[in-house]
């Protein structure tokens, strides 16, 4: 999460506050699963989340962080549409406005668990969590006229962004 506090304060500094319970799952049994630095990146995000520390964006609430598929009575099907996946191969992490949400995957993967079909997106995935939140802090500073959409734009097309690329669901299409 290099230079993520540098962004929040230029951009986000008076955005609302994300709040969970207490009660909110442990993320620590899902770090254990993660490589490394994909673990460190969650545990950090996690803190923020936890702490009240973290602006409201990507649509991090109390229902859509640590969201509990199967307490929910939601399958997670992997992109192949047949292997099945559970509550300990994702970690949600917040939600796309249209009731799909977003996952770390056990290989550090961010990806949309599309919510019609139960499924993983395999086309829409960025490539860990430091990209992705890089990618949609940008998408909600453009939205609150913080950041000039041209320029953001450009950035995800120079970087060739997976994810935000995707000419229907990427980010780059929501600017």
């Amino acid at each position: 999460m290099n230079g993520l506090d540098a962004d929040l304060d230029r951009w986000a500094a008076g955005w609302p506050r994300v709040a969970v319970p207490a009660t909110t799952r442990p993320v620590e049994p899902f770090l254990a699963r993660l490589p490394p630095a994909a673990a460190t990146a969650l545990a950090a995000f996690d803190s923020r989340v936890r702490s009240g520390t973290m602006p409201q964006f990507g649509d991090t609430y109390d229902w859509s962080y640590g969201f509990d598929f199967a307490a929910n009575d939601c399958e997670i099907l992997d992109s192949d549409y047949e292997t099945a996946l559970s509550d300990e191969d994702v970690w949600s992490i917040g939600a796309d406005g249209g009731g799909n949400l977003h996952v770390v995957l056990t290989n550090g993967r961010v990806a949309v668990w599309f919510h019609e079909e139960q499924v993983i997106e395999e086309h829409t995935q960025f490539a860990s969590l430091d990209v992705f939140v890089w990618s949609v802090l940008r998408l909600e500073a453009v939205r609150a006229g913080v950041l000039d959409r041209v320029g953001v734009a450009a950035d995800f097309q120079a970087l060739e962004k997976a994810g935000a690329l995707q000419t229907s669901v990427g980010v780059l299409h929501y600017l």
